[in-house]
């Protein structure tokens, strides 16, 4: 299986035309969506309210079925060619990407058929080591994934958060991990965030004209609310974004069950509405192929087939590889080889 993952479409922001330019031009009830603060205020707090109670029960229902084998099998290499392989600490090391980048290539050197991850997701200083690393070990089609916009908190002037987005796009990163200023979102300024996408967007054009792909960070369990996600949904896809993300693994609360679930259904309106695909990426928490398994039926129950594909869909981890591996070589083996068979992250 290849993880390759092609470049994405032509979206809602390219559709728009020049950036900055509200709106989205021959979507019935979207063309002026983002011509002022009060415009886009209606129109997110005019979604339809998520019930969540009946949210959190699809979700746990959802997450006790059951796959035979050869799924099995399936979903695993699946979930590995979906896996933003990370590393965000404040003790990275020029060596240790180096490593990360060495087992994202090939995650298993015993088995040549274990699938390469998609991405392998740094801070923008180890963006060039990053890409080094990957085209010595033959794994150019492996993505480098560049946290911005002073990632984790998002508190920073915007020409300062501009400035990391274009050093890590200059650096050659492929996509890059926003987060949202999540106090301007909290405090009802959504045109402010809307601008924001809008400009960091902008910021990823390269001067060939190729653009890095965009994934925006929520940080859902700051956001609160289930309403409050749904409206960042909309708002981060009406701005552009190629991606939504839950969550950056540094708070208590990150990806969970319920909370991709309400994004889910964001994009799978989004495109009913649009015409335009959207990827999603849980990250945080997601430690085990159990917990991998669960959201890939989530992901074929909610949008089906059209969403199971590294291009769509993305898990943010470190150690969830780890555990893939192991439940990979126990189906091929019949014997669970144990953490002491896989490399340490």
């Amino acid at each position: 299986m290849s993880s390759e993952v092609p470049p994405p479409p032509p979206d809602v922001a390219d559709a728009v035309g020049v950036p900055g330019t509200p709106g989205i031009p021959g979507v019935p009830g979207l063309a002026d969506v983002a011509s002022s603060a009060q415009a886009l205020r209606s129109y997110l707090h005019g979604l339809p309210g998520v019930d969540a109670v009946g949210l959190e029960a699809r979700a746990a229902a959802l997450g006790t079925r059951s796959i035979k084998t050869t799924a099995k099998a399936y979903a695993i290499d699946l979930a590995i060619s979906m896996i933003d392989l990370t590393t965000l600490e404040g003790a990275d090391t020029a060596g240790k990407v180096r490593a990360l980048c060495a087992k994202g290539v090939r995650p298993d050197p015993t088995d040549r058929t274990a699938p390469r991850v998609a991405a392998i997701c740094v801070y923008g200083d180890m963006v060039a080591t990053a890409k080094e690393a990957l085209a010595a070990a033959g794994g150019e089609q492996v993505h480098v994934a560049a946290v911005a916009t002073a990632f984790p908190s998002g508190r920073a002037a915007r020409r300062v958060k501009l400035a990391d987005t274009a050093e890590a796009v200059a650096a050659g990163a492929d996509e890059i991990d926003m987060v949202i200023d999540r106090g301007a979102f909290l405090s009802g300024r959504y045109l402010d965030v809307f601008e924001e996408i809008r400009e960091v967007r902008a910021a990823c054009v390269r001067p060939d004209g190729t653009r890095a792909h965009l994934k925006v960070i929520f940080e859902n369990g700051e956001l609160s609310t289930y309403d409050n996600i749904r409206r960042c949904s909309w708002l981060a896809m009406l701005a552009g974004a190629d991606f939504i993300k839950t969550s950056t693994g540094k708070v208590g609360v990150n990806a969970t069950p319920a909370n991709t679930l309400v994004m889910l259904e964001a994009v799978r309106d989004f495109r009913r509405a649009t015409g335009v695909q959207i990827g999603v990426k849980p990250a945080g928490g997601i430690r085990t192929a159990k917990d991998a398994v669960k959201y890939l039926v989530m992901v074929n129950e909610t949008l089906g087939d059209d969403w199971l594909s590294p291009q769509w869909f993305r898990f943010g981890a470190s150690s969830l590889l780890n555990d893939l591996l192991m439940q990979r070589q126990k189906l091929s083996t019949g014997r669970y080889s144990g953490p002491d068979y896989v490399t340490v992250d």
